[in-house]
């Protein structure tokens, strides 16, 4: 049960991601106005922040988490790089950019940053 409450839904976040990230470039709504707004990079971001949260939340009752936390900002950034290179080389229609990938990090790291934050903000999904 611990299982499911905790580290689920930061394995389908996880694999969330990945499905959006896959997806072929002409699925994916196309609005203009939103561009001038870096939409896409906010969207990013925060894909990332949750991620972030989500899998710090998935551990945050270890003894080791003071250490973990560094390696969880450390493997949801990999992730988010490993996303891009997926996108430039693996999946059709889609184009890898280092701007997502800043993008990306930086919503890792407002998530390691904001985490305590949330959770005396929201005690009760911690």
């Amino acid at each position: 049960m611990q299982f499911l409450k905790y580290k689920a839904p930061a394995i389908i976040w996880f694999l969330v991601i990945l499905a959006l990230c896959s997806m072929p470039g002409k699925s994916i709504p196309h609005i203009s106005w939103l561009e001038l707004l870096s939409f896409d990079k906010f969207v990013h971001a925060s894909i990332f922040f949750g991620l972030q949260i989500l899998t710090m939340r998935a551990f945050v009752f270890s003894s080791s988490f003071p250490k973990l936390k560094w390696l969880i900002l450390l493997f949801c950034v990999t992730y988010g790089g490993a996303l891009e290179i997926m996108q430039s080389a693996f999946f059709s229609e889609r184009s890898g950019d280092v701007f997502d990938f800043i993008a990306n990090s930086f919503g890792c790291v407002c998530g390691l940053l904001l985490f305590s934050s949330i959770r005396k903000k929201f005690p009760v999904f911690f």
